[in-house]
């Protein structure tokens, strides 16, 4: 099956290693002419069979843009499949839009990070069920073997959606991880942290593929201290509590892990600095003096 892919970044690079060793023929487009397959959009367009099929795999920043370009050049009965980190609140629209042309339109939450090259992606997919199936194929090679990986989530909207909320479940559970492994380190009795994280990968209801890639970092690096304490957030879980108030549905734990990335970007913060003001107001309590 043939597929034109925008953006051949880490993730869209390594989807196209995947879809190629598959057995598929895909035809990349990227900004950087050293990735690229095309020199320019228009060539990439043509070099394309209709009805085409084009999955763009770019920031959610430019993804407006490059589907844009992409109407431009593109004819009735084409599929646009957007596979980056979009807001699930542009998917309807799009949808719209490049149904008027008479082009369809399928959002798709990917999960798999650098690791999907080899081991396949979870693919949350949004949209018209007979576009799905045209595309399935495509969905098939990128997944794991077997029977999970992949889900027709519900309509326009629907996949990205969902990635939402895995990367909101995403930000709680690395969370958790991460204040286990401080407490332990904090302690006087447990000697040996990275063993102790090694130790849970088997047996233990709190095995993970996330614990797997803490032990490999501690097994790098034990103390973790080529790192800074800082994390940034990509969107994601932001929209998670966002929707959360919208609906008015507690999350306590992936708010909270949102709340503390905000955190870890202060090297001296504010609100302590204002409880330390009001601790030494109210009781006389010491402060340190910067």
């Amino acid at each position: 099956m043939q597929l034109g892919l925008v953006g051949l970044g880490r993730m869209g690079f390594n989807m196209c290693q995947r879809l190629r060793a598959a057995g598929h023929e895909v035809i990349g487009y990227d900004q950087n002419p050293e990735l690229s397959d095309v020199p320019t959009l228009d060539e990439f367009v043509g070099r394309l069979a209709t009805p085409r099929i084009v999955w763009v795999m770019v920031p959610a920043a430019v993804t407006g843009g490059t589907i844009t370009a992409l109407a431009e050049r593109l004819t009735g009965g084409d599929i646009v499949i957007d596979g980056g980190n979009s807001r699930f609140t542009d998917d309807l629209p799009r949808a719209r839009e490049l149904g008027q042309r008479n082009i369809g339109y399928l959002d798709v939450g990917v999960s798999g990070g650098v690791w999907g090259r080899q081991n396949g992606y979870a693919l949350m997919v949004g949209g018209d069920a007979d576009q799905v199936a045209r595309c399935r194929p495509l969905f098939e090679a990128l997944k794991p073997a077997g029977e999970f990986g992949f889900v027709h989530a519900g309509p326009s909207g629907a996949g990205h959606y969902a990635k939402m909320v895995h990367n909101g479940i995403e930000y709680g559970l690395m969370q958790a991880y991460a204040e286990g492994y401080e407490l332990m380190a904090a302690s006087d009795l447990v000697t040996d942290v990275p063993g102790v994280i090694r130790s849970w990968r088997e047996g233990t209801v709190v095995q993970s593929w996330l614990l797997d890639l803490l032990d490999s970092a501690l097994t790098d690096d034990p103390d973790l201290a080529g790192l800074r304490g800082y994390a940034d957030d990509t969107g994601e879980g932001r929209w998670t509590v966002e929707e959360s108030i919208r609906l008015a549905v507690p999350l306590p734990a992936i708010a909270a892990a949102l709340f503390a990335r905000f955190s870890s970007r202060q090297d001296d913060s504010p609100q302590m600095k204002a409880i330390a003001a009001l601790r030494n107001q109210f009781g006389g309590h010491a402060v340190k003096n910067g």
